[in-house]
């Protein structure tokens, strides 16, 4: 049995982590001091996290349950959160200290699951936390299983497809897509998912929600309300230490015939070039 029917228990809350993060298609990076040029690049919801938004107000639409948008950041990351409310999510939660600044992925995760719990003692029990599978600035993919992790929930990972949630049975089923081949999985709730873009369509904000959502209320939670232990915070909790950043130099590509002008011998002039590196072999 599956969905809501009879009196089977409801799936109560899904959390949504999202980022905000830089557009990386716009920063650059200082060759003399090796750290990001961050002064006037434009900030943007982390790509994969809007397909997380997505699926989460999918389960909302079938099964009932409550959305909340929860994010880590700077104080100016009310806008991603505010964006998350005008695509429908029902509360948004903002957790944001000095303190919680430079964490490498260990103190964020860390950070998070806690405030995952904060949100249970809040808001009512938490049965699914959705993910995007990574964020474009730090490509780690780290975040998601160390929160699965610290809550002992199960983790899925690269998910592009949710079959049903058995809300008798407190199962989820979903696909995995791996290398190669593709994983159909059951597992108990609750769970943590990391999402693929290829999971769905991310919709649109309807104009009125838009325009509701810019004075919703948004919790902000700091280190004094959360009463985490310093140490295990921001850049004292956080092993990982990077020293240097730096743009990857692009090899000199090389001009092969006028395609304009001449493009079948263009053409020959790339095959003959192709055969003699071995990259290419025609066999009789």
């Amino acid at each position: 049995m599956s969905g809501n029917n009879g009196s089977a228990p409801k799936l109560n809350r899904v959390v949504v982590s999202v980022k905000q993060v830089p557009d990386t298609t716009q920063v650059k990076v200082d060759p003399v001091t090796g750290t990001l040029v961050r002064e006037g690049v434009p900030f943007i919801i982390n790509p994969f996290d809007i397909h997380a938004v997505e699926e989460a107000l999918r389960l909302k639409d079938k099964y009932g349950c409550k959305v909340t948008a929860l994010t880590m950041g700077p104080p100016n990351s009310v806008a991603t959160l505010r964006k998350c409310l005008a695509l429908g999510v029902d509360d948004a939660v903002l957790i944001s200290d000095r303190a919680f600044g430079g964490a490498d992925t260990l103190a964020t995760s860390f950070v998070l699951s806690e405030a995952i719990r904060r949100i249970e003692r809040e808001f009512g029990r938490v049965d699914l936390i959705v993910c995007g599978k990574q964020t474009i600035d730090g490509d780690t993919a780290q975040v998601g299983p160390g929160m699965a992790v610290r809550l002992r929930y199960s983790l899925l990972t690269l998910v592009d497809q949710i079959f049903e949630v058995d809300t008798a049975e407190r199962t989820i089923k979903v696909r995995r897509k791996l290398e190669g081949r593709k994983e159909v999985v059951l597992a108990k709730l609750p769970a943590l998912m990391t999402l693929v873009r290829e999971i769905n369509e991310p919709r649109y904000p309807a104009v009125p929600r838009r325009l509701e959502a810019e004075s919703l209320p948004i919790a902000v939670w700091d280190n004094k309300f959360l009463g985490l232990p310093i140490e295990q915070l921001g850049l004292k909790g956080s092993p990982t230490n990077v020293k240097k950043i730096f743009a990857p130099t692009r090899a000199v590509g090389e001009i092969v015939g006028d395609g304009e002008n001449d493009p079948a011998g263009a053409v020959q002039t790339l095959i003959r070039k192709l055969v003699e590196k071995d990259l290419i072999s025609f066999s009789n």
